[in-house]
């Protein structure tokens, strides 16, 4: 359709507003054409009649198209949630990456092939630098390795933890000459626990980067089976993966759901599996040098003390809630691609004492989904204030406190070994 066509069919309109259909073919034109703020600007008025699924979906590329990321995941995942489209999911997907939501966007992305295993997309799974393609024949498991393109330098604050990373892992990595002589090999383990959504992910997957390695992430989905076995073989396949690639950091997240007390277990297929675990991470039938294995749990207390000996876990790293630096990074990160006014970050951080990084994404969805809204009223885009970011941190409760109401109880009345120690620093006990 040339523009000479769209006009004439926008001349009909003015004769016709109400026509629906036409308005449709109208936008549907001006999209063809590039013109992707006239298709956006009818969308909107067929959505203000009617709730249709193929406009939202071209109303969610027009964004994508003029990178106004937010609306156009909303969009998607709203959609998604009705019915999944596979024909949405590039696009959805693309808004994640420019949003700079990248492990969202392979955890999406892994869900999709799970789902639908004949679906894949080379251009996206290019970006997100993972590979589906299964690294050994002799196995059925198809993991996710990917290369992180995020090191140190990208993490704000949390330099203790860094440090500790480094003399465990990185150098080791580096100066092996060097660890050879004091009886020290390349590998091992870090157990990493704090209040949920302070980075820990984000954390591995930059260790991974910082020594180019491979990174695969475990969950517990991914190793529990119902039939008897199942679960030990998966998770043995999964050590043989990384092991066949190394170096490669090997992150397990919510640890404490493999490893929890074997006492607190009362079938014997958990108490398997946990020891299954702590043979794997022994290397008694395989070689695990160059294979790096970090842990994350918001739950330490319920680990079994088997994990915490030396040659398993034997760096146990207390991860607090971001710093006022690290604040202020987290805010200029997740305000980069958004319309921004003058914006104190010093201010913000202040105000947002002890919110985790996830808190303060939540803070800036929160006047995201407000400003949408006077937007679409006012139909120009609106501005983000520091104004509207401290009015909405009075919205949002800091989601580390009842992690620490409880973490107190441990440090001062579970604390014989001393590992609580850096809860009972932070919190001035």
């Amino acid at each position: 359709m040339d523009r000479t066509t769209i006009e004439a069919l926008e001349l009909a309109l003015e004769a016709s507003p109400d026509n629906l259909l036409l308005r449709k073919q109208v936008a549907q034109g001006y999209f063809s054409l590039g013109d992707f703020d006239k298709a956006k600007e009818h969308l909107n008025v067929v959505l203000q009649q009617e709730s249709n699924k193929e406009s939202k979906a071209l109303l969610a590329q027009c964004y994508l198209k003029l990178g106004n990321n937010s609306p156009g995941i909303i969009i998607c995942e709203e959609l998604l949630a009705e019915d999944i489209d596979r024909d949405l999911l590039p696009t959805y997907l693309q808004l994640l990456i420019n949003d700079g939501q990248i492990d969202e966007a392979i955890t999406q992305y892994q869900s999709y092939q799970l789902k639908f295993p004949d679906w894949r997309d080379d251009q996206i799974e290019s970006q997100l630098k993972i590979s589906t393609k299964p690294v050994q024949e002799e196995t059925a498991y198809n993991p996710f390795l990917e290369k992180p393109d995020i090191d140190f330098s990208k993490v704000g604050g949390m330099e203790n933890v860094k440090e500790e990373i480094r003399i465990k892992i990185i150098q080791p990595l580096v100066n092996p000459d060097l660890f050879k002589a004091f009886g020290k090999k390349a590998g091992g383990g870090i157990l990493m626990y704090g209040p949920p959504g302070c980075g820990k992910t984000y954390l591995s997957r930059a260790t991974a980067g910082e020594i180019d390695s491979k990174f695969l992430s475990i969950g517990i989905e991914e190793i529990m089976d119902m039939w008897l076995g199942g679960s030990e073989k998966n998770l043995h396949e999964k050590f043989e993966v990384a092991r066949k690639n190394n170096p490669c950091v090997l992150f397990f997240d919510e640890i404490d759901a493999l490893g929890s007390k074997r006492n607190d277990l009362k079938q014997s297929a958990g108490r398997n599996v946990i020891n299954q675990l702590l043979k794997e991470m022994d290397g008694i039938d395989s070689q695990n040098e160059g294979l790096l294995i970090l842990g994350a749990t918001n739950s330490p207390w319920h680990m079994d003390s088997a994990f915490l000996r030396p040659g398993r876990f034997d760096r146990i790293i207390f991860v607090p809630p971001p710093d006022e630096e690290a604040r202020e990074q987290i805010l200029k990160l997740q305000l980069a691609d958004k319309p921004i006014k003058e914006i104190d970050y010093k201010k913000i951080a202040v105000k947002t004492s002890d919110f985790s990084g996830a808190d303060i994404k939540m803070l800036i969805d929160l006047v995201v989904e407000d400003k949408l809204r006077v937007s679409m009223k006012t139909g120009k885009v609106e501005t983000i204030t520091t104004k509207d970011l401290l009015g909405t941190c009075k919205k949002v409760r800091p989601s580390t406190k009842e992690w620490f109401n409880t973490a107190r109880n441990y440090a001062l009345y579970s604390n014989v070994s001393g590992i609580y120690d850096d809860i009972k620093k932070y919190l001035k006990l």
